[in-house]
């Protein structure tokens, strides 16, 4: 089949995000400038550079109502955020803090979350969290949208810290089994990773 408008498919539902799949989670903590911590989940995220860490995620769609999300509002006030990353451990509290709440309804005591200090930010990480990236943000750019209702954005952050749970660590390296990375399919589908495989590259780079 092929299709080039979302809305002429003929499928029960647009296929999109169930091809691009799966994607990880982008579980982030930002704080508002009175000092209260808001924590959402964001399926549209990924790493985009190394030297220096940088990661993006796009937090679209206004809030109920009208207005900025409050992650991006957050973010643009303070210039820092956290992404904690996600753990099929902590799936159910995950989704909970995907719902839309007053501002200041703090998401860390709605879950049961232990606000955490992070080093070099103020906003405060997810202690269960497996790993916590802080994030200095770089910029945010609004991208096109077909909906007028919908707002799209993209933030960029240079990751300027890293925290890791010690017991995802393995010989001097992450144990995918032990983290157990939650991920994001189409739909209402989640995924979780729970087996690899190695593939050298042909030039004989060593892993990365």
């Amino acid at each position: 089949m092929f299709y080039d408008d979302p809305k002429k498919h003929n499928l029960r539902h647009n296929p999109f995000k169930a091809l691009v799949a799966p994607r990880p989670i982008a579980w982030v903590s930002s704080m508002d400038l009175d000092g209260v911590p808001n924590l959402a989940p964001f399926s549209f995220f990924n790493a985009v550079a190394d030297q220096p860490p940088t990661i993006v995620f796009a937090p679209n769609g206004p809030r109920p109502g009208g207005g900025a999300k409050d992650t991006l509002r957050n973010i643009e006030q303070t210039n820092e955020f956290v992404v904690n990353l996600c753990s099929w451990e902590l799936r159910d509290a995950m989704n909970e803090s995907s719902a839309h709440v007053d501002p200041k309804v703090d998401e860390f005591e709605m879950t049961g979350l232990t606000a955490a200090p992070s080093v070099h930010v103020k906003t405060p990480r997810v202690k269960e969290a497996p790993a916590s990236l802080e994030c200095r943000f770089i910029t945010r750019m609004r991208l096109p949208s077909t909906n007028p209702k919908i707002e799209n954005n993209m933030v960029i952050g240079e990751v300027i810290g890293i925290h890791i749970d010690d017991a995802i660590i393995d010989d001097g390296m992450i144990d995918m089994a032990a983290y157990h990375p939650l991920a994001r399919l189409g739909y209402m589908d989640y995924t979780a990773v729970e087996s690899t495989f190695e593939m050298l590259r042909p030039d004989g780079d060593k892993k990365t």
